[in-house]
């Protein structure tokens, strides 16, 4: 015999505000994850909500756990997460600029000098958007 499926218990104000960030929610990732709370409020098992997005039963599991404890904005993501970028503008800026400037010609040996210089690993294509970015910012 299997488990008791948990059922998420909501009033009309969070099953609205749920619905609203699933329909209009710019962030994929937010929309999402109202989904699986509003599916687990209709009686699905964690199961079946993870066939449906064909993920695994443990992000279905954390964010209804999340939901309980914070509500709502347990759901958004919170600033700090995901990968941190390998260059930093304030720091990173004034070498890249120069390294860049002397061997403009060869941007794949400015690369590597790069990599030695600040002792960090990146692909050719990081270093055209950080250039890419310090442009951008700087035409503002």
């Amino acid at each position: 015999m299997g488990r008791k499926t948990k059922v998420i218990e909501l009033t009309e104000t969070a099953k609205r505000e749920l619905e609203e960030g699933y329909k209009y929610s710019e962030s994929v990732q937010f929309s999402r994850r109202c989904h699986y709370i509003l599916l687990k409020s209709q009686g699905k098992t964690s199961e079946e909500i993870a066939t449906i997005f064909d993920v695994t039963i443990q992000p279905i599991n954390k964010w209804c756990k999340q939901y309980q404890q914070h509500g709502i904005k347990g759901l958004q993501t919170k600033s700090g997460q995901g990968r941190k970028p390998i260059f930093d503008k304030e720091k990173d800026e004034t070498v890249v600029k120069a390294t860049v400037q002397k061997e403009r010609q060869r941007l794949k040996q400015a690369k590597d000098i790069l990599e030695e210089d600040l002792g960090k690993s990146f692909s050719l294509k990081t270093l055209q958007r950080f250039l890419k970015a310090l442009a951008a910012d700087g035409n503002e």
